[in-house]
């Protein structure tokens, strides 16, 4: 049962250029003696990571660099990076990149504070302990896991990622630099923007929505649709960057108090079976999820419809899945199953495991597997 009240949570924010300078007067506030910086290979080769440690070295503080982060954090990779904090004497951790290394810098934190494994804080408020000190410097426009309460980390050997949602993973700050993600190449920047879209729906249609998640929500869907074209075509457009990072921002500030749907379900399942990116999960499932959900919230997709400027005159539904598929394929998000390995054999499993994910519980209406199955059938496979 969903009560009727509702709670907010964030992290202090700092928004806007220059941000990232900022780190060693956040650091020293912490009280920082040893600072552990969470990255990944991506990052270290776009000249983040050297930036954010020429930073901290000019301020005096010590640093270890961790980046052995999967495109997809995996549970054993958050466990190296556990020990490898406790070995390095470590007090504050630093997450720098995408939604990949702050999901593992959150797994590292509170691995550490409760000493247990982490695929045993699996679901809802079960986190005893918070982490140490986090700070998020977050380097795409898309995951705004810099922002949220949750963390998805995949289970290698059951090859599905699980959620993990709690006040107490919350950051305690987050640098929010537009100029991070100007090393974004086009196809990254497609999928992380796809993200932010599906992220402000499904907390608009969340069944644990509330008026403030509502504005920001509905914010983020005005500038994603606007913006991510443009910073698609020149990544070096400042402006656009901005406004994308903006509607992240105010994406992420909705879901991780509303909470997500069945979008999310199964992308949590398809990207942990077939290690895709989760960004593209989302995008290709999008529209389907929108066509199957319409019924049971018309009132909350139309208002989204009038956002893509959909005629009152046609029909919403089929008005808002089309200008939602055209702005994924503008995007250069293609359906292609073979490309992907996607196997119509796999489905079921996929469907059994998304109806177990947390994040189906707020969706606006509850599907059985026969309606998973369908919608993963339609998205994955019917367009080859």
């Amino acid at each position: 049962m969903i009560l009727p009240i509702r709670k907010f949570v964030a992290p202090e924010l700092i928004f806007g250029r220059g941000a990232l300078d900022l780190l060693a007067q956040y650091g020293e506030n912490f009280g920082a003696r040893h600072i552990f910086i969470v990255t990944d290979q991506g990052v270290i080769k776009a000249g983040w990571a050297d930036r954010v440690c020429r930073i901290l070295h000019q301020a005096g503080i010590p640093y270890t660099l961790f980046s052995q982060v999967s495109a997809n954090p995996r549970d054993s990779e958050v466990m190296k990076g556990a020990r490898q904090y406790l070995l390095s004497g470590c007090d504050v951790i630093v997450a720098l990149g995408g939604g990949s290394p702050i999901d593992c810098a959150k797994g590292i934190g509170i691995v550490i504070s409760n000493n247990r494994d982490i695929l045993e804080f699996e679901g809802v408020d079960n986190v005893d302990i918070p982490g140490p000190p986090l700070i998020c410097i977050p380097t795409t426009a898309g995951s705004a896991a810099d922002v949220s309460q949750f963390a998805i980390i995949s289970d290698t050997a059951l090859r599905v990622k699980i959620a993990i949602i709690s006040k107490s993973m919350v950051p305690d700050v987050a640098l929010i630099d537009p100029d991070t993600t100007s090393t974004m190449d086009p196809y990254l920047t497609a999928c992380t923007g796809l993200d932010v879209l599906t992220h402000a729906v499904e907390a608009y249609v969340s069944l644990a929505g509330s008026p403030l998640t509502d504005l920001h929500a509905l914010e983020a869907i005005r500038l994603i649709r606007q913006y991510l074209h443009q910073a698609i075509e020149n990544g070096q457009d400042e402006y656009a960057r901005e406004k994308v990072m903006l509607a992240s921002l105010q994406a992420g500030l909705a879901f991780s108090n509303a909470s997500l749907g069945a979008v999310h379900a199964m992308a949590h399942s398809l990207g942990g079976f077939y290690d895709l990116a989760h960004g593209e999960c989302n995008a290709l499932l999008l529209e389907h999820v929108i066509a199957y959900n319409y019924q049971a919230a018309p009132d909350r997709y139309n208002r989204i419809a009038e956002l893509f400027r959909i005629n009152e005159g046609e029909d919403q539904c089929r008005g808002l899945v089309g200008a939602v598929r055209s702005f994924r394929q503008q995007a250069g998000i293609k359906s292609n199953r073979k490309k992907r390995g996607i196997l119509s054999a796999d489905l079921p499993f996929l469907a059994e495991k998304a109806l177990e994910d947390p994040c189906m519980l707020t969706n606006p209406r509850r599907p059985n597997l026969s309606d998973v199955k369908e919608i993963l059938t339609e998205a994955l496979i019917g367009n080859g």
